[in-house]
């Protein structure tokens, strides 16, 4: 039985997605590198210190401050409580490209971690740095492998590359809509029926729409255009009957098809006709807007629902994203990743521990105290995850979204890859370019960038 991590539950504001620089090898240099010097981490000098605690090192993506940090501190207590062998350092690097810059440049100078939770988007440029373990090869017994088969295949999609995992789901997400159910009830909707269709969430965020003496007093709608942008546009491709802004092997992007710049438009139209901010949307501030009445619905993670729930003063709903053709959100967050260049006596330590962190109890656990979704089915059979669920059941939404779930946009050398669809979604919110050249733009970009991975 695990103990109660915190009196109370956290703000959250961390997403599925990374704007951060990426430093990768083309397929050709990853064959030549040799692996990653050992360092300290030998067995020689574990051998040597056979009577002291292993301490294994894990990158964690936050600043310290009280937050998602606390909760890891208190995980890794108490694990080396039921392990006294073992002592887990988490190490707060930041945001999660923070934490990819950070994790590469200790691997490249010879002081390879044991572990990180990263972006599971990440996934293509580690495998391009040759530097994580597979984790098909530690699960040795079959209750090993029934664990590893224990999580949604929604969370998998980027957690794998072809049939070999990578990564472990943890702080996972799906994009969900917020809506203040007092707005709605003010401007005459009913509460408890949220937009289903684009067509309808468009009608509906003019009626939420307030002005006052010319001045925009309450937006019908916010959907963040920076930081995330790509995030947000994949919603409006796979909502087109699956359609996605990449292929499921990292070596393709399709920036310039008609759906994405259908998608595109639609998201532009909301700002053209006023029901949305004019220009960049931030996505920090998104959810303080919404908190704070200055827009009635928000797309955001799933990650901010604690935050919603602890600040707003209003009565809210969340649902799922509204269909065009289909439903759909892409899936967000980070894995846990075990890196090469350690001994196999760590790698088998970091394994266990991962184990540990994801047994169902505490995968629910932390979701209740965060607000992403608990990456496993058995979590939500806990007796915790009911009680919370009966409570708030707001937090089965992202979860049951999942049956709609696609791959985060990933691909190798994912930030310059990401940021020409990030640069272009830019050009077009703050009309510098229109659709068409911005997105033709962006797949040049990538398509030079990605050539060198086929």
């Amino acid at each position: 039985m695990i103990s109660l991590l915190l009196a109370g539950t956290l703000a959250v504001s961390l997403a599925g997605c990374s704007t951060g620089a990426n430093s990768e090898q083309s397929p050709a240099a990853v064959s030549e590198q040799s692996p990653a010097p050992e360092s300290n981490q030998s067995s020689a000098s574990e051998s040597n210190q056979a009577s002291e605690p292993m301490e294994l090192t894990m990158y964690f993506p936050v600043s310290v401050g009280g937050g998602p940090d606390a909760l890891i501190d208190a995980l890794c207590k108490e694990y080396h409580e039921e392990n006294p062998d073992v002592i887990v350092k988490p190490i707060y690097a930041g945001s999660y490209a923070d934490t990819r810059t950070k994790v590469q440049a200790a691997i490249k100078a010879g002081n390879t971690p044991d572990m990180a939770i990263m972006f599971s988007i990440d996934l293509y440029s580690l495998r391009a740095m040759d530097a994580i373990q597979d984790m098909n090869s530690l699960c040795v017994t079959d209750e090993d492998k029934e664990w590893l088969d224990g999580f949604y295949e929604g969370f998998m999609m980027n957690s794998k590359d072809g049939d070999t995992t990578y990564g472990i789901p943890w702080q996972r997400s799906t994009i969900i809509l917020y809506y203040n159910k007092e707005a709605m009830a003010a401007a005459g909707l009913d509460p408890e029926t949220p937009p289903a269709t684009w067509d309808e969430m468009k009608e509906m965020a003019k009626q939420l729409t307030i002005t006052e003496n010319g001045q925009v007093k309450q937006y019908g709608i916010e959907i963040p255009s920076d930081g995330y942008a790509y995030w947000m546009l994949q919603t409006f491709c796979v909502q087109q009957n699956g359609f996605n802004l990449m292929n499921n092997t990292g070596t393709e992007t399709y920036y310039n098809d008609a759906r994405t710049a259908e998608g595109l438009k639609y998201w532009k139209s909301l700002a053209e006709d006023g029901s949305m901010p004019k220009g960049i949307v931030s996505w920090a501030t998104t959810p303080s807007d919404f908190i704070e009445g200055k827009t009635a619905m928000m797309y955001h993670t799933t990650g901010n629902l604690t935050n919603v729930k602890n600040n707003a003063k209003f009565d809210f709903g969340v649902a799922m994203l509204p269909a065009k053709d289909s439903f759909g959100s892409p899936t967000g967050g980070g894995n846990f990743y075990i890196f090469k260049g350690i001994s196999e006596e760590r790698q088998k330590a970091a394994f266990e521990f991962i184990k540990w962190m994801t047994d169902d109890e505490r995968v629910a656990q932390w979701s209740i105290d965060t607000g992403y979704v608990a990456t496993r089915p058995g979590a939500y059979e806990t007796e915790r995850m009911k009680a919370y669920a009966e409570e708030f059941p707001q937090c089965l939404v992202a979860r049951d979204q999942l049956e709609y779930g696609y791959a985060e946009l990933s691909t190798y050398n994912q930030a310059e890859v990401q940021k020409a669809i990030d640069d272009a979604i830019s050009y077009v919110m703050t009309d510098q370019q229109d659709i068409e050249t911005a997105l033709d733009t962006a797949q040049k970009t990538a398509e030079g960038i990605l050539q060198a991975y086929r």
